[in-house]
């Protein structure tokens, strides 16, 4: 059987390790892949975004099953595109993926439907934002409408914060159109929660829940970036909470779509605040989260395939969805001055893996039979244990086996999160 899997970063890496699991003559096929990646599956030279390319290559080479996981080509049709050239694929029409497309589509559904989330204002324009700002209250979070990758949010601490935010997205346009449109949002306080979910437009699954560290550096400071290492499961997402999201979230969101004429197939990630108020709807992913799959997927027991198999048919009920016990962290590994300015360019040596840790590659590329640091997030360091204080123990000592210059990592990953396991 052939397998494509669109994309090129540390969640396709760990997309494609578990896809392989029981299914050891499988052609995997990575568009466009990495450096990493390459031990794994044939990198092909073609972009994510380049979606006349993929669906030559993926016809031509008579591709039986296709994932496309990051959240551009999703948003831009790949998967649309794919099934109308007959292959079948993993992953929501441009329809669906306007979830996480659009902030404003997003906002406007879930009030819409009555899910839970911030309260919001959507503009148009810099002037009126600035005058809303004038009296809003501050902290506030302000939102680019389109894709940023990952960054297009500003928690903004003062009215100053919050100005100088719309300015540069609206006005400078730091991420182009996709902040023409703004949300700004009243500003949440809680534990965060990722949620991963498969689903087919009719029902949907959760995956174990995980915790995010956003910012690059320890104790939660300094700049937004894409990631820099996750939990799972989460300590805060207590069974009585899982059971409240399911009822007031993640089943009314896959309904909605549903009723607007968008069922959603695939992975739907809900980015949750436990508040006391209650659990609210941070933001929508149409994906896979990045590096929230580095240790969701390492702990799922059933078969990945079979269950995208099904997922992209509409048959998800017939698949029994099972996870591992015990918890898993990821470490990312990064070039240092990341999410800002960087070198790259420098040789990593690698660990072997294990059963229990192994590393997700994402920015690097290979060159002369060297692996060489491409891109700010290097690589994920993924260790599985028993319990959360033993996986951070494993994922840090297995850290200390990765080397390339200019390396930098966040020291504190699950501290929080082992900080909450006291409290539950």
């Amino acid at each position: 059987m052939k397998v494509m899997v669109v994309g090129g970063g540390g969640r396709e890496h760990a997309i494609i390790k578990k896809l392989k699991e029981g299914h050891e003559d499988l052609e995997l096929y990575a568009l466009p892949g990495n450096g990493g990646i390459a031990k794994d599956a044939v990198c092909v030279p073609i972009g994510a975004k380049d979606i006349p390319e993929i669906v030559k290559f993926a016809v031509k080479e008579k591709i039986d099953f296709a994932v496309v996981a990051p959240d551009d080509p999703l948003v831009l049709g790949a998967v649309d595109a794919l099934e109308e050239a007959g292959i079948s694929c993993f992953g929501p029409r441009a329809n669906a993926a306007i979830i996480e497309g659009s902030k404003v589509f997003s906002k406007e559904l879930m009030k819409k439907y009555g899910i839970p989330t911030a309260a919001y204002e959507v503009f148009e324009d810099s002037a009126s934002a600035l005058a809303y700002l004038e009296t809003a209250p501050v902290p506030a979070v302000i939102k680019a409408d389109g894709l940023a990758l990952g960054k297009g949010v500003v928690i903004a601490e003062t009215r100053e914060d919050a100005k100088q935010a719309v300015l540069s997205m609206m006005e400078d346009k730091v991420f182009g159109d996709s902040g023409s449109r703004i949300v700004v949002e009243e500003f949440l306080t809680g534990p965060e929660v990722s949620v991963l979910s498969f689903t087919d437009g009719n029902i949907v699954v959760p995956m174990i829940s995980s915790m995010d560290h956003k910012r690059a550096l320890d104790g939660d400071r300094g700049p937004n970036t894409g990631g820099m290492g996750t939990i799972a499961p989460n300590p805060f997402y207590t069974p009585e909470i899982a059971q409240i999201c399911m009822d007031t979230i993640l089943n009314p969101t896959v309904q909605a779509m549903k009723a607007e004429g968008r069922p959603f197939r695939g992975c739907l990630y809900f980015g949750l605040m436990l508040t006391e108020k209650g659990p609210k709807v941070i933001e929508y992913n149409c994906r896979f989260g990045d590096p929230e799959a580095q240790v969701v997927l390492p702990l799922l027991e059933s078969d990945l395939l079979d269950i995208m198999q099904k997922v992209s048919k509409g048959m998800l009920r017939e698949e029994d969805v099972t996870f591992k016990n015990g918890a898993s962290c990821c470490v990312v590994m990064a070039s240092a001055g990341y999410p800002k300015s960087y070198e790259k360019g420098f040789e990593i040596t690698l660990p072997a893996d294990r059963e229990d840790a192994f590393v997700f590659v994402a920015g690097a590329k290979l060159q002369d039979g060297k692996l060489l640091t491409s891109g700010g997030r290097v690589l994920g360091v993924t260790a599985l244990a028993s319990d959360l204080p033993e996986a951070v123990e494993k994922a840090y000592e297995t850290v200390k086996q990765v080397h390339f210059a200019n390396a930098y990592y966040r020291k504190d990953i699950g501290k929080r999160g082992l900080e909450g396991e006291k409290q539950v």
